[in-house]
């Protein structure tokens, strides 16, 4: 990672920093937008500093974070942290920390774990007007925070408030269903994340709970006819068996994912949308085009 603005051999060149990024299609996220994605969503974060105790993990935990429109990301830390206490005293360039994400599936699957993603880059603490605005955008993404007090745009700063921590991304990278890819400080700025992140997590488990008989219908829609539809693929000289599970196991703008399991084996399935869909208004016409092409 070198810090933006420091000429050094191969800067800007992603060979140089982590695997080459499988090629993109118009039916995907980005690299970037997957990272952004994970950072608005739910995915468990926390935060790492090279040289620091971590020891104990709750304490590195952020529940509360955001991305700013410099592409600057904002952590509401806890007064007396560890992050708080190192981060009060470092100058602009000074100290480098790592925000790790995992991105844990929000349904009842085996091998939950969807992908992972880390977004590295240099730590300072936020002061001032630039700290009130930062809690303007943190009370925005998350409103509970609004009615803290210390914590209201306008609020004043003591001792003990909770400090906001600012990381100048200086780089990121993912490693999920798509594969494993670096994303440029200015593709993540650039990058904004999926319009359905903060609702996937309740819109996966209501699938699950409430439409079981239309998810094992997707299975048309992979060549099954619907005499076979329920039945998990035989192995050599085996027989078909019935799928014990046929569960929701992530969902984006441009389509969704199914895990059917028999046994211990399972496979991932993922079914595109007609076209990309913005909010839950298309959200909603667009699952209902699903199930009516799996006949459902």
């Amino acid at each position: 990672m070198i810090r933006p603005g420091s000429p050094a051999p191969g800067t800007g060149h992603r060979d140089h920093k982590g695997p080459p990024c499988p090629d993109e299609e118009a039916g995907q996220p980005t690299a970037a937008e997957r990272v952004r994605t994970l950072l608005a969503s739910n995915a468990s974060a926390t935060l790492a500093i090279p040289g620091a105790d971590q020891e104990e993990p709750g304490a590195w935990a952020l529940d509360f974070r955001v991305v700013a429109p410099s592409g600057d990301v904002y952590l509401l830390a806890v007064s007396g942290s560890p992050a708080a206490r190192i981060a009060a005293h470092a100058l602009a360039d000074e100290l480098t920390a790592v925000i790790e994400l995992t991105d844990v599936a929000p349904v009842a699957v085996p091998h939950r774990i969807r992908g992972r993603g880390w977004v590295a880059g240099w730590l300072t603490t936020a002061r001032g007007a630039e700290r009130a605005t930062a809690i303007g955008l943190l009370a925005e993404r998350y409103p509970a925070l609004d009615a803290l007090p210390g914590l209201r745009p306008g609020g004043a700063e003591h001792e003990d408030t909770d400090p906001v921590l600012r990381l100048e991304v200086g780089e990121a990278f993912t490693d999920d269903f798509w594969g494993a890819c670096h994303v440029e400080p200015d593709e993540f700025a650039e990058a904004a994340p999926d319009p359905l992140a903060r609702h996937e997590a309740e819109l996966l488990q209501h699938l699950a709970a409430a439409h079981e008989t239309q998810l094992r219908s997707l299975c048309t829609l992979l060549g099954r006819g619907p005499a076979d539809c329920g039945m998990a693929w035989p192995a050599a000289g085996g027989r078909a068996v019935p799928w014990e599970a046929v569960t929701p196991l992530g969902l984006d703008r441009f389509g969704l994912r199914v895990r059917f399991r028999a046994g211990e084996a399972c496979f991932d399935a993922r079914f595109e949308f007609p076209e990309p869909v913005r909010d839950l208004t298309q959200l909603r016409r667009a699952m209902r085009q699903l199930f009516e092409a799996a006949g459902a």
